[in-house]
């Protein structure tokens, strides 16, 4: 069974960093190209960041460029979100993603568009505090 777990999430100051990790079972971590993805509550899901597959190319939102770093670690099977310099409007619940699209990530127009189903981990709270 492919299963994607996520953790690393928490309750941090503004202006302080975490690391998010995305970990695969049942898959390798570099079959699919993997997203983050965030939903506050009332807002709709946006995607923050994603890494190829095959080259290990990314891409951030505007929101999180120069901020957060996604890495990928084909040893220990798992996708980093380094985040740094948090602002409160950051909270949210993170999720991973593996997109069954090789389309995905190629291109910005891509970061939030993709075909299929992916598979989903259950998601980590982060809580910015001001």
């Amino acid at each position: 069974e492919r299963q994607l777990v996520e953790s690393g999430g928490g309750l941090v100051q503004a202006g302080g960093s975490l690391r998010l990790s995305c970990y695969a079972s049942g898959f390798k971590i570099d079959d699919y190209p993997i997203g983050w993805f965030r939903q506050a509550p009332g807002k709709e899901r946006e995607a923050v960041s994603c890494i190829t597959s095959n080259t290990g190319s990314t891409l951030y939102a505007s929101s999180a460029e120069g901020r957060f770093t996604i890495s990928r670690d084909n040893a220990e099977n798992t996708v980093y979100l380094q985040m740094n310099s948090l602002k409160p409007e950051d909270s949210a619940v993170y999720y991973c993603a593996a997109v069954r699209d090789p389309l995905y990530c190629i291109g910005r127009y891509y970061l939030d568009h993709y075909n299929g189903d992916p598979y989903w981990g259950k998601g980590t709270p982060v809580t910015v505090s001001s």
